[in-house]
This record gives structure tokens, sequence and C-alpha cells, in this order.
């Protein structure tokens, strides 16, 4: 799996190889950085590009702009379906694209070739993420390592004594341990990509099934991963594509279960909330992202150079803390006051392995073997979220 994930180019590169073949993104690398815009202008997920308004000791914009006079602007995305979507409307110079969105846009001609050349810092990134499949066709980068991390099981620690070991509390209809039943308790994840954590959830519990990857599946696979999620629906309060809102729903709405971001958690626990999260014995989804620049970046010199303060270690290391996520700088898990000595190890460092990295779901997933495309599974999921 893990060889998958990370360098075998089968069918999810050859998506974007015949992209590239056929001429659709051929926009012009850089050569050299030249002198700044005054503006660079961001599509994050929440928490990502942090200047301190909601804690003063999160800032890793005021620096950047004092030191280069590009002020930082920041448009937050729920989704990847929808950071697709904004880039694809334009105007943006820079996208922290999952590997559910990375391909797609790199066939759609929306993002361009990285010159590692003009990023001083590419070398300290992990050697597992710097040719990752999600932003590396053909030997050319289309992007730069960011942070990475689980999507988790976040729960609800006054119903839950003990982390929940299965996935089983937010698929299956069941009594939790206050003695209650789990339906409108527990969420899910608002994206299409969501199907992927049934298909893992069911590797594991229905074998014969035969699923190796949850992004690579043939109809039977597919229809099963949607069968779940249909029986699903009647327990779902809401599906969740806001992270405050999300965080609300646990303060104020009852949900005591759900996937989550580390982010979420660490918000909650934060404020002393009863709230814990889990990898549970099944794995986890998650996610690797990158960093990528407009084909028509209006401001590309800042844009380069936030590539490159996108790799300092204090800013690796503060959002790794802010976020829960892990760096893809290793030596950012040392030596930072914010996340400490062992941050780095809570945020699942060691978990890499076990994650199954979002990517873009294709037709032809190698080898001959015929899968379902992400455009079935936008239009599936959308007639799960509707009761259909």
């Amino acid at each position: 799996m893990s060889g998958i994930r990370l360098g075998a180019l089968t069918g999810i590169t050859a998506f974007a190889a015949l992209a590239m073949a056929t001429g659709i993104a051929k926009a012009e690398m850089m050569s050299k950085v030249g002198p700044g815009e005054g503006e660079v202008a961001i599509v994050a997920w929440p928490g990502y590009v942090e200047r301190g308004d909601t804690d003063k000791n999160y800032d890793w914009v005021t620096d950047f702009e004092k030191q280069t006079g590009c002020k930082v602007t920041v448009k937050t995305a729920g989704t990847s379906d929808e950071m697709v979507s904004l880039m694809n409307a334009g105007g943006f110079d820079l996208v922290t694209a999952s590997g559910d969105a990375t391909l797609r846009l790199i066939a759609g001609g929306k993002v361009q070739q990285i010159n590692t050349d003009l990023i001083p810092s590419w070398n300290t990134i992990d050697k597992r993420l710097q040719n990752g499949a999600w932003h590396t066709v053909g030997g050319k980068h289309f992007g730069v390592p960011y942070q990475w991390g689980p999507n988790v099981l976040m729960y609800n620690t006054t119903v839950f004594k003990e982390p929940p070991k299965t996935w089983a509390v937010v698929f299956e209809e069941q009594k939790l341990p206050d003695g209650k039943s789990n339906q409108g308790r527990v969420e899910a994840y608002s994206g299409p990509i969501y199907i992927a954590d049934a298909a893992l959830y069911l590797k594991k519990h229905q074998p014969a099934l035969g699923i190796d990857d949850p992004y690579e599946l043939t109809q039977e696979q597919f229809d099963a991963a949607v069968n779940l999620l249909k029986a699903q629906r009647k327990l779902v309060f809401k599906y969740w594509g806001d992270s405050t809102a999300q965080t609300e729903d646990f303060k104020n709405e009852g949900v005591v279960a759900s996937t989550s971001w580390p982010y979420q958690a660490n918000l909650l626990a934060g404020e002393g909330q009863p709230i814990g999260m889990t990898v549970p014995e099944e794995g986890a989804t998650g996610w690797a992202d990158t960093t990528m620049m407009h084909s028509q970046a209006p401001h590309p010199n800042c844009a380069y150079m936030w590539l490159e303060h996108s790799l300092n270690k204090k800013l690796q290391g503060d959002l790794a803390s802010w976020f829960g996520s892990v760096p893809v700088v290793p030596d950012a898990c040392k030596d930072n006051a914010l996340l400490g000595e062992k941050g780095c190890e809570a945020n699942g460092v060691e978990n890499f392995d076990k994650i199954s990295f979002w990517k873009t779901p294709v037709a032809d997933c190698g080898n001959g073997k015929k899968c379902v495309p992400y455009k079935d599974w936008t239009s599936t999921f959308l007639a799960i979220q509707s009761g259909q």
C-alpha cells in the first residue's frame, strides 16, 4: 500500500500524464524570482495560514510581510472540491491542496510546474514526500509539500471513557458506552472522498470484497461502500464541511463522534472541552498537502517567496502544533517551543505507513483494472447526502 500511495505511478498519475502529453497543463515554469508585487493570495485550509488573530503565539504571516513587502490574503476552503472551484475561477496565487485535488488541478492546467532550484529549502523536505505521486508527474514537481496527517476519529470523552477501537461507532447503528444510541449523534465529512473512509472500513470488515486501495474501487467494491454510507445516513446528524461549525456541533448539538481533523480536536481541547482523538484499528484516510501555484498567478514572485517561507523550520513546527499535523520538514520536530519535544509523536509521525492518503480516483487504475472515476464519486455522494 505505501508503495501505491507514494511512488508507483500507475493509473492515477497516468491521468495527469495524459493531460500533460496532450498539452492541457502547459504554463511556463519560472526561471528566476524577481521583486515582489506587494501581495500574495492564498486558498488554504482553515488554520493553515495564521497571523496571530486567534492566538498571538501562532503567527507566521507578519514577519513574512515585513521581510518581503508581500501582503498575505487568505481565502479558506472547507473541502477539496471548493478549492478546485476557486482555483478554476482564478485570481489566486497559491492553494494548499490535498491529494484528492492536486491531480485535477494539474490535468486542468490550473497549476504550474515548480522550479525547485528557486526553493533553497527544498532539500530539507522529508524524502518520502519530495516525489509524492499526488504532485509529481513525469519527474516534474507541481507543488511544495506543506503538512501531512490523518483524518482522526474525534470523540467526546464523557461518552467514551476509552478511545473507540473501531470506526464502527460512526458507521454501524449501536449503543454507545453511555447506553444511548449513536443515531443523530455522529457526523460524517461532506465530501465525495469520504467514500474512501467507508471503503477502508470494509477492507478490514469485509475482506472478501478484495479492497486494496480505498481510492481504487471496482464497481462492486464501490457499491458496497455506497451501501454502507446509505445505511449510515440515518445516523448522521450533519455532514460537516466547516471546521468551526463542527466544533460548535460537539459543544452544543450533542454530537459525540465523527471523522475530523486534529485541528478541531485541538481547538476544543484547548477550550477545556471533553474531547479526544484517535486512529482506530482499521487505520485512517489522511492528507499530504501541497502548496501549488496557479498557472496564471497574478503575483508569482511573492508566491515563490511564500513557497520558500512555507518550509521555514519554525513555521513548520508552529503550524504542526496549531493544526495537530506533522511537518514536512523533519527537523521542525526538534526544538520548537510550541510543538514540544514529543509534539510530532503525539501528532502521529510514526503513523505514516498506516495512512491512506487522499488522491483522485480515476477510471484506469493500472494493470488493466477498471475503477469508478471521481465524477461518479461526486454524483453518488450527493445522492447519499440527500437521502436518495
